[in-house]
């Protein structure tokens, strides 16, 4: 997508950690810490690549995830 200036805009995830990783696998609490979270209700904000999907098909059932564009204040975001 490209914006009214010429610029690439890149997709950007809204994750947000919506369960505690108490007695879930390790390889599960893992990946929840390097995606930046730790704890429910905390919420990140990374490019969307192949490599964060991946991590976040591991802990879907932990996490919210919401698209938003880059440059938007992700106002609005439920």
């Amino acid at each position: 997508m490209v914006s009214l200036r010429g610029e690439a805009m890149t997709k950007k995830l809204l994750i947000r950690q919506k369960r505690s990783i108490i007695g879930e696998p390790e390889r599960q609490k893992r990946t929840i810490r390097a995606l930046g979270l730790g704890r429910p209700n905390w919420q990140v904000v990374h490019a969307d690549t192949p490599t964060i999907r991946g991590m976040i098909a591991r802990v879907a059932h932990l996490v919210e995830v919401h698209p938003i564009e880059e440059g938007t204040s992700g106002h609005g975001v439920a």
